[in-house]
């Protein structure tokens, strides 16, 4: 069984190039582990009708959707009700998320103050997701999870999240290396192993331009399948007089 999932990324700083994004790297390697798919991201702006359209049409396309950004305490984090616009759903306070920003904050000494307590204004039926990284926590709602845009926090609600990811068959992912090998040298010769080999993907990663040489990847649910494949492009690679590195990718 094949498992799938999206990520859709939220916030203007991602689109203007301002802020760097390290959850979708995160996030897929996670997902890979438990033998799921990121088959697709979205960026989209802090735009209620585009976060609501947006996740309209993941959640209905894949087994899981996980947001990241807009939860937080300022008047564009509007996350939480582009949520319950999709979902056809009121927003309300969550009694329990309150419980949590105010013992939170409680331990810090600091006022619970309109704007942190925006964070506890939810999707209405909207389950909890743990925040051990700064207390105010994600929700999930059917297959929708709904997490922190910062990623020491992204992280900490990915791990809260685990009891309820199912996976599927894990893909293996084998990869060889050839320094100075041109990848359009090799292009024939993967497409001939493309074609033989069914239920096995075949990517070509150039280093740095064409010239400087190629990374080769391997990628099935049975490892002994990517492993063939791997095999038969570092014949290719010894055939064309280069000495190519493998390893798992």
């Amino acid at each position: 069984m094949t498992v799938k999932a999206a990520i859709l990324a939220i916030g203007d700083e991602l689109l203007s190039g301002r802020t760097r994004d390290t959850n979708i790297h995160f996030l897929a390697q996670w997902l890979n582990e438990r033998g799921v798919t990121l088959s697709e991201v979205r960026i989209v702006a802090d735009e209620l009708d585009d976060i609501c359209d947006a996740l309209n049409a993941l959640r209905t396309r894949y087994d899981y959707v996980m947001t990241s950004g807009g939860i937080g305490p300022t008047h564009d984090d509007i996350t939480f009700e582009a949520v319950a616009m999709a979902f056809g759903c009121s927003v309300v306070e969550h009694p329990q998320a309150r419980k949590i920003l105010d013992d939170w904050y409680a331990k810090k000494e600091l006022e619970v103050t309109p704007e942190r307590a925006r964070m506890a204004l939810m999707p209405e039926g909207a389950r909890l997701i743990e925040n051990k990284a700064s207390g105010a926590p994600g929700i999930m709602i059917e297959n929708v999870f709904v997490m922190a845009g910062v990623p020491r926090i992204f992280q900490a609600m990915v791990g809260a999240i685990e009891p309820y990811i199912e996976g599927g068959a894990k893909v293996h992912s084998k990869a060889v290396t050839a320094i100075g090998l041109p990848e359009s040298k090799l292009a024939r010769q993967l497409a001939d192993i493309q074609s033989a080999l069914n239920g096995v993907s075949i990517g070509s990663y150039p280093i740095d331009g064409d010239e400087m040489g190629v990374t080769i990847v391997a990628r099935s649910e049975n490892e002994a399948l990517a492993q063939t494949a791997i095999e038969s492009v570092i014949a290719a690679m010894r055939a064309l007089g280069f000495d190519p590195k493998a390893g798992d990718h």
